[in-house]
């Protein structure tokens, strides 16, 4: 994920998901949780977040996260730095957020 601070990001990601560091350098850093999919934060100069719902600046990817308590998983997430966009095609079925990099993730009932 491109940001212009990848430890701060994959901070919040590390809280949000419980993935272990797994790699630290200058400007990449790798979460890593054993199930064999990774997430790597890269730091870019001049970096500008994706714009949600338009696509002035696109995703770069979309994060789907299976969660027990879509309140309780929320309200975590906006403790941690995300914000909940007015745009929220899910109604009760998941959420949007942005993450503090503005990346547009959902959060789903598991």
């Amino acid at each position: 994920m491109d940001c212009a601070d990848s430890l701060a990001l994959a901070r919040f990601y590390q809280e949000l998901t419980g993935m272990k560091l797994g790699y630290n350098a200058d400007e990449f850093v790798a979460l890593t949780g054993g199930s064999g999919c990774d997430l790597g934060f890269q730091r870019v100069d001049g970096y500008r977040a994706p714009q949600w719902p338009g696509q002035d600046v696109p995703q770069q990817f979309h994060l789907d996260l299976q969660v027990e308590d879509l309140d309780a998983a929320e309200k975590l997430a906006l403790g941690l730095g995300a914000v909940r966009p007015d745009h929220q095609p899910g109604g009760d079925r998941w959420r949007v957020l942005l993450d503090p990099a503005g990346h547009p993730f959902c959060l789903t009932a598991g």
